[in-house]
This record gives structure tokens, sequence and C-alpha cells, in this order.
């Protein structure tokens, strides 16, 4: 490859690191839920690629390439702030205030809650899988694990999500009932002192 190609190339690499925010931002937000880490992860991950850039030498792996990097800084992150915790178990706390709580009942805020529990290695792995649509084999080299150890994080994932899910809605729905019971009670209790009124008039 001459030079001029090799420039042209670097260029085109270096518009699509640029351009690839969005896409990593909503998978460091996945991984940390939070908005301000997520943005630095990003940057850092994106300062990374740039200078890194003549590594890559397949531009048909630049997700993975991209993933494998935005998971190193991420991981550092975690060491950095965690020393003492294993990392695959860091668990995210998700402080939510009370309004945030009534918007739990759409879906998306659903699983976001959900997401927020899972342990660290797991998160990643739904997220990864589940939200971007990667391969066992490329999640694999990502987070440079087995395949078979991919699987089982999956399924462990997936399985912790369904019974978070599947709790919340539950609590929903009692908490709908009981919203639906104290109107109709209130509503009884109406009619009831709107009747005796009239039969004191009639007497």
């Amino acid at each position: 490859m001459n030079i001029f190609k090799l420039a042209c190339r670097k260029v085109a690499l270096v518009r699509r690191i640029e351009g690839s925010r969005s896409k990593f931002y909503r998978m460091a937000y996945a991984w940390s839920h939070d908005a301000m880490l997520a943005d630095d992860l990003v940057q850092e991950a994106q300062m990374l690629a740039l200078q890194k850039i003549d590594q890559l030498k397949d531009e048909a792996a630049f997700d993975g390439w991209m993933y494998t990097i935005l998971n190193n800084v991420w991981l550092g992150y975690l060491r950095k702030s965690r020393p003492c915790e294993d990392i695959e178990n860091v668990v995210i706390v998700d402080n939510t205030s009370p309004e945030h709580e009534m918007l739990v009942r759409q879906i998306d805020f659903m699983v976001r809650d959900a997401m927020s529990s899972l342990p660290n290695a797991q998160r990643q792995v739904v997220s990864l899988i589940d939200l971007d649509g990667l391969s066992y084999s490329e999640v694999a080299s990502i987070l440079q694990v087995p395949i078979g150890t991919v699987m089982s994080r999956l399924n462990r994932a997936r399985s912790a999500l369904a019974k978070v899910i599947n709790k919340n809605r539950i609590q929903q729905e009692s908490v709908s009932q009981s919203i639906y019971t104290s109107q109709e009670t209130f509503t009884q209790s109406k009619s009831q002192i709107k009747s005796r009124g009239r039969l004191r008039v009639v007497k």
C-alpha cells in the first residue's frame, strides 16, 4: 500500500473514531449507569484509539477493536475506584428518585433498572449481545474470555433480568390495584353520603 493510500486510510479511520461517540457512549452508559462517567470513558477510549490507530489492520474489525479499548478503559476505572472488589461482580447502585420510580412502569426504565442490578461481568455481556447485536465470538474477543464463559454469563444475566422485570411488573400491578381500590372506596363513600342526605330530606 503506497503512502497516499495509507494517509487516506488513516484519515478515514480518524473520522470513524470521532464519529463513533454516540454508539460507544450508549454502551458505556449501559455499563456504568452514569452519564458523566460514560462520557469520560468514551472520550478516553477515543483518545487511546487515535493513539493506537496503526494497530488496526482490518477495518472490518473496527467495532470489536473499539469495544476492546472501551472495555479496558472501563475495567481500569473500576480497578482504580474499587481496588478491593472483584470487578466482575461490581454492581452499580442506582439511587433513583420517587419521581423516577413512577416512570419505571415504562418498559425501557424497567430494563434499565434491572440492568443496573447485574454484576459487571453479566452486564457487559448482555449489553454487547442484546443491545448491540454482537456475536458470542466477538464478545469473547472483546472481553478476552472463552465463548463458554460468555454464554454462561449471558444465560445468568437474562435469567436475572427476567426475575427483576417480573418483580417490578408485579409491584406496579399491586400499586395500580391499590390506587383503583382506593378510588372505588372513595366513590362508594360519596354515594353513601349523598343517599343519606336524600333520606333526611324525605323525612
